[in-house]
């Protein structure tokens, strides 16, 4: 059971990781640093668009507008530390993890 408790945790830790990168790129598209139409880049940005963008928009639509800023990726990543948290004191210790 501590091997499924692990599996998730990781994955949870991979998803957290991703949800920064998907705020640093959007960052440097902004700004200009890196090159859009760059194959490399535009794969790099279209995987992690792909792969955070369902929930943070399902987090947008409960947040008020703020205009430019956008705290959604704040939220996912609490929620991402919460449910780490969960499973690593209430849950894993109720299967002897």
């Amino acid at each position: 059971m501590q091997a499924i408790f692990w599996v998730i945790h990781t994955i949870l830790d991979i998803y957290w990781w991703i949800v920064i990168l998907s705020v640093v790129l959007s960052w440097l598209y902004a700004f200009n640093v890196v090159n859009p139409s760059n194959q490399f880049v535009r794969a790099v940005g279209q995987f992690v668009h792909d792969a955070t963008e369902p929930l943070l928009s399902r987090i947008r639509r409960f947040m008020p507008n703020l205009g430019t800023i956008d705290v959604s990726p704040i939220v996912l990543l609490l929620a991402i530390t919460f449910l780490q948290i969960f499973l690593r004191t209430s849950i894993a210790p109720a299967f002897g993890g």
